[in-house]
């Protein structure tokens, strides 16, 4: 899909400029947004191309660097890293071979940090892309990655 077409649909007003730019990284099959992306984007909603930039560098869900297939964002606010989440961490770096800010060598999974994901309740929590996890065990890591390795 092209920066165009998203923006037709979705308007192009500054307050859709977060909306457009999700849905324009999700369209790719990189998982991320070249500069030429942005730069797109910008020329589309007439933006000047620094504030597309700034904001596609800022949310935690838009990537302007290549990511694995399936980024893994680990929780760390106060509830999930009293609950373990350092735990959660080391595991996940073991069982990937990687460490927090890389992407696995085969480019199935990217490790990042990321601020409160809101289901305190469940803490430790991780998302996997955009579906959420909670209560995480070592057994329950290993089945959720065996799980995506399979598809």
């Amino acid at each position: 899909m092209q920066a165009k077409e998203i923006a037709q649909r979705k308007g192009k007003t500054p307050d859709r400029l977060i909306s457009i730019l999700m849905e324009y990284q999700k369209s790719k099959s990189r998982n991320y947004l070249t500069s030429e992306d942005l730069k797109a984007v910008a020329g589309e909603m007439g933006l000047p191309e620094s504030r597309v930039f700034s904001v596609a560098s800022f949310y935690s869900l838009l990537n302007t660097e290549p990511k694995g297939k399936h980024i893994i964002q680990i929780c760390r606010d106060v509830p999930c890293y009293v609950n373990g989440s350092f735990n959660i961490r080391e595991e996940l770096e073991n069982a990937l071979q990687i460490y927090i800010g890389e992407t696995t060598k085969d480019g199935l999974f990217s490790l990042e940090y990321t601020s409160c994901l809101g289901y305190c309740e469940l803490a430790p929590v991780i998302r996997i892309d955009q579906k959420i996890y909670g209560n995480l065990t070592s057994e329950k890591l290993v089945e959720i990655i065996a799980g995506y390795r399979r598809t």
